[in-house]
């Protein structure tokens, strides 16, 4: 099949994206990506891409078209932009660079912002092609989720844009179970909302992994590691004072892998609170670096913000987690906790309850190494029966296999 996927985000940028177009294209699918200049999470354009923009036009067999953008930057003002840039850019120049071209099917990437569908639902007019849209991140609800849209008017007038967006795709993918519902409410054709989670990347495969160098190795120390975004969802505020609960814990590590937002914030923060000998910063690395560095823990810490929208999420990093074979700790409410209880991977307290975080860190640096493992390969045996890559991308390829169906029977 012909497949263009539109996403505003794509390698060199860390997205699940990457992997599943790899995959389709190593499954015989001719893929085009449509994508922006990469500048997630720093908010400027990568300086190697502003050098050599042709090295980016091709990855693992996938064709990237890409289009410009306004970088990010640290505001929320930027941010708008941003968004807006790509809706224009992929729009009217991605029409353009995709004059000719023919696709049996377009699937959007559906991260924030929802708007990354407006030009796929633009192109499914001018190619007459079907869409499928991956909900990731549930609009208009994580507007106000994180405090970025306050106004019931503005919320109301995005609530009508989502549901403009669903009526004109033909498949809407739901991250999450608890998601179905909050779709539903913007989607009145029920039958053509799916149940599609996310996967791990194949990484953890390899036991010979040597421990990343820039984590000190240390002796008879419990290593909590979190990877990934460091944002205003993910509560660090929350992981900060539950460090300063353990401040006196020698044996304790908190040890931070990733970049974002509010990562300047967290530095000063372990300054200002003087948790240098508790928590380590390494800054961000690929994705293809990330098992050295889970090397060193012994548990793997997922946060989300008390929310009653964040409790219907899945954090993509659960399924990573679950992947790697270590145990798992969650400070975060609703579906993605009942996923760590229920594969036994580990411990789960509330969202936003930094003393509940403090408690079940400690109690798991109290079980024996025997303990943990139990729990990580449960962990793994859940995330095989669950997530496991080529089943989820195999019930994906029937979803297409359908939809072009209908396209030629239409």
């Amino acid at each position: 099949m012909k497949i263009l996927i539109v996403s505003q985000y794509f390698w060199p940028e860390n997205f699940r994206i990457n992997d599943l177009a790899t995959e389709l294209a190593g499954r015989g699918h001719e893929i085009t990506v449509l994508t922006g200049w990469p500048n997630y999470p720093e908010g400027k354009i990568y300086e190697d891409f502003n050098k050599y923009p042709q090295k980016y036009a091709n990855f693992n067999g996938v064709t990237v078209v890409r289009v410009p953008l306004a970088p990010r930057g640290q505001s929320a003002l930027r941010l708008m932009i941003n968004y807006f840039s790509f809706i224009f850019s992929a729009s009217l120049l991605g029409s353009l660079k995709l004059a000719g071209k023919k696709y049996d099917l377009i699937f959007v990437c559906g991260l924030s912002p929802i708007t990354v569908a407006i030009p796929a639902i633009f192109l499914k007019f001018i190619k007459k092609t079907p869409i499928a849209l991956w909900v990731l991140d549930l609009w208009p609800e994580s507007l106000s989720a994180v405090g970025v849209v306050k106004s019931k008017k503005i919320l109301d007038a995005v609530g009508v844009l989502v549901r403009f967006i669903y009526k004109n795709c033909d498949l809407v993918l739901a991250q999450s179970k608890s998601f179905i519902s909050s779709i539903g409410k913007y989607c009145s054709e029920s039958e053509k909302i799916k149940y599609f989670p996310s996967w791990s990347e194949d990484l953890f495969n390899n036991e010979s992994v040597v421990s990343a160098p820039e984590v000190e190795a240390k002796k008879d120390i419990f290593n909590i590691l979190f990877s990934g975004n460091i944002g205003d969802a993910q509560d660090f505020p929350t992981i900060l004072n539950a460090a300063e609960y353990l401040r006196e814990r020698s044996d304790i590590r908190w040890i931070i892998v990733g970049d974002g937002r509010m990562a300047g914030w967290v530095r000063e923060q372990i300054v200002k609170r003087n948790l240098q000998n508790n928590v380590v910063m390494t800054g961000r690395f690929p994705l293809e670096r990330m098992p050295s560095f889970f090397a060193h823990a012994d548990a793997l810490l997922v946060s989300l913000k008390a929310n009653d929208i964040f409790a219907m999420t899945i954090p993509g990093k659960v399924q990573t987690y679950l992947s790697s074979g270590l145990p798992i700790i969650g400070a975060i409410d609703g579906e993605g906790a009942e996923v760590i209880r229920e594969a036994g991977a580990g411990y789960a307290c509330k969202a936003s309850d930094a003393e509940g975080l403090a408690a079940v860190v400690a109690k798991m640096a109290a079980l024996n190494v025997e303990k943990r493992d139990s729990m990580g390969k449960a962990g793994k045996a859940y995330y095989v029966a669950q997530f496991e890559k080529k089943f989820l991308i195999d019930k994906l390829e029937s979803y297409f296999h359908s939809m072009s169906l209908n396209k030629n029977s239409a």
